[in-house]
This record gives structure tokens, sequence and C-alpha cells, in this order.
């Protein structure tokens, strides 16, 4: 009975067992079968993004906008006559696409078909389309720079599927491309294709705004060009800093490149050198190795050096001054400065000791990144550690910039702290407005900024930055000449550089411009590079009314400026009647505006900084010519 029993149970499990293997096997056979038939009825998926964010500058001009195009693909059937019918309804919509080429695209095909792509279409051709039965569009946007060149390195480019490839474009891609949806394409039951979209996320594409300014941007661009191809240098770079908020109110090297055309671009000419490829800073060092004595309370502003009659002997190397003729002997150390001696750095280095000079480089970032919003920032080379034993010879090359490596725009940072007070702010190239001057951020004391304010100051008055001088407004700046690291090793060439600042002003902000290599018409720093900053600071601070609030000046001294640059742009101002068009020449973009405004002219604005051409001469009659375009350019100075 018992044997009969477990026998019984063998069977009954057995026969489970075949029951479940085969509803097992039917189940992943038919979950194949419809994994397969899925597989077949599937098309295309494509993910869609919403349009790219704006990017615009400190005021709301665009800088890199959207186009729409569109895609158009067939996904052929049934090649019947209605099918064709389609076609031909389709070539009459967009004539460039005729009924033959899309014959042809579609007869050795049953898959989807591009039939075209990147096609701008109007509205019109839009509601006509997507009336055609088994003709499907998609929407894409196309990234336009309509400034062209300007600020192309910051801007960076993106690549054929929008998605940022270098500069802003590439470090804030997340924020600019948004959150896509997916799209698919399907058959239904009878065949026939159908569109189907996933919900859309309620995020969205956001537009940035930038911290720089267009018409800023556009003298300094000019600027550097023009000192770039004079010099007959390799390359040249210039920016601008508000020492507050660290803002980077216009930033470029040049050559540049069009980012609208970034493929047939040369690399080198699309990256921010400013801020990606560091250099020996030679003499505009000196500024921070004087700020660190006087940090340490190793020298005052009026202590005396001796410098050695302009040579000194260091290990077995001379450390010779500039020029061979300065045969300096008692210095103070303002003097130093100013006259940008090279025995008397060496002399104050030693005084201070490494250990006290790296203490100071670590409160200004040396050696480290400034964090701006650019891909590929160097950190730059401090080589040696505040423990490390420094040979003399290295700590004197130290002193006055040489076998250290920095990057220009942590220059320009470090001179931001002399003009704020003594704050390390952090640069940015997106707008905010907030002062960074707190407590917490401040690395040296006010009465240090002030000493060497006022050596800087004179070193443009009297010393070798004399090209930098600005009438009526007190110049703070430094000079410096380099020797320039060649790529096969070695020094080849020099490097001539200028950081600056207007000390008068109730807003503060930095300009540096480098030559890398110049080779014609002179290398040092007091011939290439200050008369670019100059003319950069010249622009803002007489600029009428965009930059009103950034600089605070004599009401008498500006009057004689502007009246200066007037001069130089357009004849004495004639009043005419209402009815007739005015005169526009030499007014700011602010001006021409309101001005158009009260007499209900609409007007076309082209260019940057004071009209110089207007196609509807003063005088003329309004009836029939309220349309106007106006040609501006940056604003040319008197010496």
């Amino acid at each position: 009975m018992k044997n009969r029993i477990f026998f019984s149970f063998i069977v009954f499990c057995f026969l489970f067992t075949v029951v479940v293997s085969k509803a097992f096997y039917i189940q992943v056979v038919n979950k194949q079968r419809l994994l397969n038939y899925a597989k077949s009825q599937f098309i295309r998926e494509v993910k869609e993004y919403p349009n790219r964010g704006n990017i615009l500058d400190r005021n709301g001009s665009p800088l890199a906008i959207n186009v729409h195009v569109y895609n158009i693909f067939t996904i052929p059937k049934n090649k019947d006559a209605a099918f064709y019918r389609e076609l031909k309804k389709l070539s009459q919509v967009v004539p460039e696409l005729t009924f033959p080429k899309l014959k042809s695209l579609v007869q050795k095909r049953n898959k989807y078909t591009w039939l075209a792509r990147k096609l701008r279409l109007s509205e019109s051709q839009l509601a006509k389309m997507k009336k055609l039965d088994g003709i499907f569009l998609e929407s894409h946007s196309e990234r336009v720079y309509p400034n062209k060149e300007l600020m192309a390195q910051t801007l960076g480019f993106v690549g054929v599927d929008n998605t940022g490839l270098a500069g802003i474009e590439f470090s804030m891609n997340k924020e600019l491309k948004g959150t896509h949806r997916v799209v698919k394409y399907i058959r239904d039951a009878k065949g026939r294709p159908i569109k189907y979209e996933t919900k859309s996320s309620d995020l969205v594409a956001t537009d940035i705004h930038l911290a720089l300014d267009k018409d800023v941007q556009g003298a300094l661009e000019s600027y550097l060009q023009d000192s770039v191809d004079y010099h007959k240098a390799y390359r040249g770079g210039a920016a601008v800093m508000d020492a507050e908020t660290g803002e980077i109110v216009a930033i470029a090297n040049y050559p540049t490149y069009d980012p609208n055309k970034a493929a047939g671009s040369p690399q080198e000419n699309r990256k921010l050198a400013f801020v990606t490829d560091p250099f020996e800073p030679g003499s505009i060092f000196k500024t921070i190795t004087i700020a660190s004595a006087l940090e340490h309370n190793v020298a005052k502003p009026e202590t005396k050096f001796f410098c050695e009659g302009g040579k000194m002997k260091v290990q077995n190397h001379w450390v010779s001054e500039a020029e061979s003729h300065e045969k300096f002997e008692w210095l103070t150390v303002g003097d130093i400065l100013k006259f940008s001696s090279n025995v008397g750095t060496t002399k104050i280095a030693f005084a201070l000791k490494y250990p006290k000079l790296r203490d100071t480089l670590d409160k200004f970032h040396f050696a480290q990144k400034t964090g701006i919003e650019v891909k590929g920032e160097s950190k730059g080379i401090v080589p040696y550690k505040a423990k490390d034993k420094v040979r003399p010879l290295s700590l004197s090359n130290t002193s006055f910039g040489q076998g250290i490596a920095t990057t220009a725009i942590q220059m320009l940072r470090s001179y931001a702290v002399i003009a704020n007070g003594g704050y390390l702010v952090k640069p940015t190239l997106l707008k905010q407005e907030k002062s960074q001057l707190v407590p917490e951020n401040r690395i040296i004391s006010q009465k240090t900024s002030e000493h060497i304010t006022k050596m800087l100051v004179n070193a443009v008055n009297d010393g070798t930055g004399t090209t930098a001088i600005i009438p009526h407004y007190e110049i703070a700046g430094k000079t410096g000449t380099a020797q320039r690291v060649s790529p096969r090793g070695g020094y080849d060439g020099y490097i001539a550089s200028f950081v600056g600042f207007p000390v008068n002003v109730n807003k503060k902000f930095v300009v540096m411009a480098y030559i890398d290599h110049p080779t014609a018409n002179g290398y040092y720093g007091g011939v290439a590079a200050a008369p670019i900053v100059k003319k950069i600071t010249q622009y803002i601070l007489y600029k009428k009314k965009d930059f009103a609030q950034f600089a605070k000046y004599d009401e008498k001294s500006n009057k004689v400026n502007m009246d200066t640059v007037k001069s130089q742009q357009s004849s004495t101002q004639k009043v005419f009647a209402p009815g007739y068009m005015p005169n526009f020449i030499g007014l700011d973009k602010s001006s021409a505006v309101q001005m158009a405004q009260d007499r209900s002219i609409s007007v076309e604005l082209n260019g940057f900084g004071v009209v110089t051409k207007q196609s509807v001469p003063a005088g003329t009659p309004l009836a029939g010519n309220s349309n106007l375009r106006l040609q501006f350019e940056a604003p040319t100075y008197v010496e």
C-alpha cells in the first residue's frame, strides 16, 4: 500500500513538472514572439530637445540663438499612385525638392527614408506639409552666432547634434540643452506608420546671461587685433574684470574664429588662451613680491635697498636690469617697483625669504585654478613648496616672475586684489552683480593695498608705464616683458604684458593685455601691451551712459574728454525741426534710440560705439522715411 502511494506521488510530480515546463516554454516563446513582433513594428526612435537656451550679454543682446530647421522623411509601404501624389504635393510646397529627385530617393526603399535635412521652412510651408499623408517632419534648432567672431572663444560652439563642444556652450551644456522627450515611430495593426510621443518634462532649456558687455568686447577685440597685427605677433590676449563682483566684462584672444564655421578653423584659435595657457609672467609679478614684503613687515614703501649699480652676482649667475644702462644704487621699495628693478626685487625677496613669499602666493591662489566657467583652465606652476629649501638663484628668479608659470586670468585676479582693497574674488563669466568684498575673502590689508596702488600710479606716471596715462584719471599699472618659453625648449622671444586700473573711480575694474612673441615695432610691455590697456580703459571711462555708473569722474574733466572724442566723430550737431530726420552722427546707442523713439522713427542698429553713418540723411522730411539704419563704430581718441 505504501509503495503504491509513493509511486503515485512520483507520477504526480513528474506530470506536474511536465505541465509547468510546457507552460513556461509557451510563455517564453510567446514573449519572444511578442518582442519580435514589436521589433518588426518599430521603425524609428528620436530624442527631441527643446530649443537650446539662448546666450545673452549683460544687457540682453543675443550672442547665441536658434533658427528652426526641419528634417523631412517618409516611410514607404505601398508605393501606389496615392503615395506619389503626396510626393508631387511636397515638391510643389518645397520647390527645391523636385519630384524626380523625391521619386529616386524612395524607389528602392521600404524603410524610413530621408527626403531632406536641415531645411528652413516658412509658416505657410509648414501648414501645407502637415496635411500631407505619409510625410513626416522633425523639428530641430540650428545654432547661430549673429556676431560671428565676437566672443567666439568664450561662447564656444555646438556639434551636429546641438551639443556644446567648447566654451560656455560646453561648460553649461546641461542648462542650455534642457530635458528631452522620446518620439517613436511604429506601425499600427494595418502596418501604417504612426507617431508616438512620451510626455514632456517640466524642465526646459535655460537662457544664460553672461557678464560680458558686447560693446566693450567689440572695442577690446578691435584694439587687440590692431596691436597683434602691428607688432606681427603670434598671438595676444586681453580682458576686463570688475574688481568687486569678479564679473568678466570682456575677454578675448586673437587670432580667433567664426563659431558658425568652427569646423574649418584652426584648433589653436578656438581656445581661450587667456585662461588655458600658462606663461612666465615676468615683471608684472614683482607687485606680488613687494605686496608680500609689506604684508610680512619686512619692508615699508620708503625702505631703501642697494641695487648694486645694476648688476648682482647670485651663485654663479649675474642678475642684471632689463636695460644695461640702468645703474641703480639706493632705491626705495616704491622706486624698485616704479623702475622695475630686477636687482632691487631680488634684494627684497632675500630679506623676505621663500616661506613668507610662498605664504602670499598661496593666499593669492597661484598654482590653483580660478574656477572660471571655461573647461581646460590651467592652474599654472609654482615649483617649490613653503618647506622646500629654495636656492638663492631660484628665489631671485621667482621674485620677478621667471621660473614660475601663471595664466593671464590669475594675474588679472591678483591685480583686482590690489584695486579692490585687498579681497580675492572669483572671476566669473556669468552676470551676477553681487559684491565679493566680504571679510572671509580679504587676503591683504587695506593699508598694503593703498601702498601698492600708490606705487603703481607712480610706475605709470614716472616709470615704465607712461604709455598708459589717461588725461584727468589716475591710472595704476605695471609693465612686464618676460622671456617666452619655446615649445622646443629654452627661450624664444618675449611676452609683453601690462595690467592696470583707474584709481579715482567709484566702481573698480582691472584691465590686462599681453602680446605673445611680438616681432616688429618693439616688444616691451610699455610699447606693445600698455597702449591696449589704455585704449580699453579710456573707452570704458568715456562711455556716456551705458557705463556711467562704472566710473566716478570730475564732470569738468570728463567734458573735456568727451568733447575731444566727439570732435573726432562728427561735426557740430545741427538741430532739425519736428518732421525732419535728425542728425544721429556721434550719438551713443542709448541717446540714438531715445531720439528715434521721440520722433517715432523705426531704427535698426548695427555695430557698437557711436553713430558714424545713418541711412537717411539728416534734414530729410520724415514722410515716407521713417525707417532708419544706424551704423555704430568704436570712437577714436586724441592722445
